[in-house]
């Protein structure tokens, strides 16, 4: 089946078309800055790939409808396209960053299911209107063909109360539905999936840590195949250290700068979602790669020298950080077979990779060097633990965009 996956942001619109009968992606490309400029729209361009080959184009877009249609111009273009008409596509799978207490899988776009996605507004007021804006952008172009939402959180659904609830008062949970949620779920899913594939197992006999780790960064403990507990809470604030979020901290922390600091509700929650983290450790860089440069950095100045030492302060949190949950997440799961990193940051650097191994020794953690410094290519599942390590570890590209467009297509189907 071929499928078109987006991906809505306030003034973005993410877009992949693939083909779910060997995963090829047929094009991909994003729109960006919709809505911007004077007149609304102006400054708006598409950035289109089809085969290696990159277009990019100012168009004028003035909301998410716009920028539909300029997707489908390109898509079925002469030259720049991969079909001949919007009729080639035969399904819409979006991603939605939060089901609330509402969705628990994906599902088949209706008009009662766009009516219930409003209410997980308050859930993610940051993410949520921005993909309401692209399933409507969709539908003034495509009224006809079905849609179906693939939501982030539902993967965790699976938590047991004892990881999901809060230390609040229970009437708070009943009152607002204050739980953890989590994040990251379709990745983890995949991830996953296809860690138990390498293990040459069924997943449900394995033990699994899911480390996704870019700059929003989460962890999660698969246990049979279904999620036991993950990082993230509420919101995806919650957690580890990332690129400009502080992570799980005491909450007494957060009302004692509020007070020193004079910041409001609003101040306070963009202070810990866009100035902290790595950036804030670090004082210069949300970026991975900045802070691992800093490092290797032999530059003699005193400002890089303090760049140098923060940035391997930083380093040295996030490696922690992730060891702690992978012991936590082992004791809690009563074994571990495997440990697989996903996402920008941990496929992409192999010292993170080995410090949060060279903690492990204890479980019988054991990486091969090598491979994890030099052999990392595969679009595949790579194994870099060594031969004798008792905990398998695996390096595995996540794909988001294949398991939205595969659990598109097994909705689509089954009408």
């Amino acid at each position: 089946m071929k499928v078109l996956v987006i991906n809505a942001g306030s003034s973005s619109l993410k877009y992949q078309f693939l083909d779910t009968s060997d995963g090829n992606v047929l094009a991909k490309g994003v729109c960006e800055r919709i809505g911007e400029g004077e007149p609304a729209g102006s400054a708006a361009r598409i950035q289109h790939k089809k085969n290696g080959v990159a277009y990019t184009e100012n168009h004028p877009m003035s909301d998410h409808s716009e920028a539909m249609k300029i997707v489908i111009a390109y898509l079925t273009d002469s030259e720049k396209g991969v079909i001949s008409s919007m009729d080639e596509i035969e399904a819409i799978g979006h991603r939605v960053v939060h089901g609330g207490p509402y969705f628990f899988e994906s599902t088949l776009l209706t008009d009662e299911v766009f009516e219930t996605l409003t209410k997980c507004v308050t859930f993610a007021p940051l993410h949520t209107p921005a993909h309401i804006m692209g399933i409507q952008g969709c539908l003034s172009v495509m009224p006809n063909t079905p849609e179906v939402l693939v939501f982030d959180t539902s993967f965790h659904q699976t938590m047991p109360e004892k990881a999901y609830m809060f230390g609040f008062s229970y009437d708070m949970y009943e009152k607002y539905s204050l739980r953890k949620y989590g994040a990251h779920g379709t990745s983890h899913r995949f991830v996953s999936i296809e860690t138990a594939k390498a293990l040459g197992r069924p997943i449900e006999e394995t033990k699994i840590v899911t480390c996704h780790i870019g700059n929003g960064s989460s962890i999660s403990a698969v246990k049979y195949g279904k999620c036991l507990d993950t990082s993230m809470g509420f919101t995806p604030l919650d957690g580890l250290l990332m690129g400009t979020r502080c992570g799980a901290v005491d909450a007494s922390a957060v009302t004692f700068i509020m007070e020193k600091e004079g910041y409001t509700p609003e101040e306070m929650n963009d202070y810990m979602n866009k100035k902290c983290g790595l950036l804030g450790i670090s004082g210069f860089s949300s970026d991975f790669r900045d802070i691992i440069s800093a490092i290797s950095s032999t530059e003699d100045t005193d400002e890089a020298k303090e760049r140098k030492r923060r940035s391997g302060i930083a380093l040295d949190m996030l490696a922690y950080e992730i060891q702690r949950y992978i012991g936590a997440y082992t004791a809690a799961m009563d074994g571990l077979d495997a440990i697989s990193f996903a996402a920008g940051i941990a496929e992409n650097n192999a010292t993170l990779r080995r410090l949060v191994c060279s903690g492990l020794d204890w479980f019988g953690v054991k990486l091969d060097d090598d491979v994890n410094e030099n052999g990392v290519h595969s679009p595949n599942p790579t194994l870099i633990s060594a031969a004798d390590s008792k905990v398998k570890v695996f390096v595995v590209p996540t794909n988001e965009e294949l398991m939205i467009a595969r659990d598109t297509e097994a909705i689509v189907k089954a009408l």
